[in-house]
């Protein structure tokens, strides 16, 4: 097995900037307790593949709904690693829960974007049985999974991120 990342978290000053630019104006304090007790995420077994990145808030997601989570987690990570983020199996068989962007990739730059490199799940209960998914605080809500990646003999970028969603491009 290789060690090839680390987790952290963002700075508080960021996930306050960025819980209320998703969730709107709310007290320091209360935004504050929240990114206390975020919990880094982790593997459940010795032999899971991936780590579980944790709601740090309860919610509901009736039929249809979709929610934006700031985690409060950044991620270090050797060259040539990516993070993919895949729903957490158990919610997505039950529940249909889908990340919106059906995988999420975390380049290994992303680290050092402006925004810290701050991870976020955007979620969707997509559910074909009228089921409202009901998430608490500290459990997981996605699962995270470092894979090699390898790149052209002909490749020449040289650009540097600096962003998340669409900040190459689209």
């Amino acid at each position: 097995m290789k060690t090839v990342a680390k987790f952290e978290k963002v700075s508080l000053n960021q996930f306050i900037k960025d819980w209320i630019d998703t969730f709107g104006n709310q007290p320091d304090h209360i935004i504050t307790e929240i990114y206390n007790n975020i919990k880094l995420p982790r593997r459940a077994t010795k032999g899971s593949a991936g780590y579980d990145l944790y709601s740090p808030i309860d919610f509901d997601l009736v039929p249809g709904e979709t929610i934006k989570i700031p985690t409060g987690i950044r991620c270090k990570m050797d060259e040539g690693w990516v993070l993919q983020c895949y729903p957490r199996s158990g919610l997505g068989f039950k529940y249909r829960l889908q990340l919106n962007n059906t995988v999420g990739i975390v380049d290994e730059d992303y680290y050092y974007s402006d925004n810290e490199g701050h991870i976020f799940l955007k979620l969707t209960n997509d559910t074909n049985e009228n089921r409202t998914v009901l998430i608490s605080s500290g459990n997981g809500i996605a699962q995270g999974i470092f894979m090699e990646y390898g790149i052209t003999y002909d490749d020449d970028t040289a650009e540097k991120r600096n962003g998340g969603f669409g900040s190459t491009g689209i």
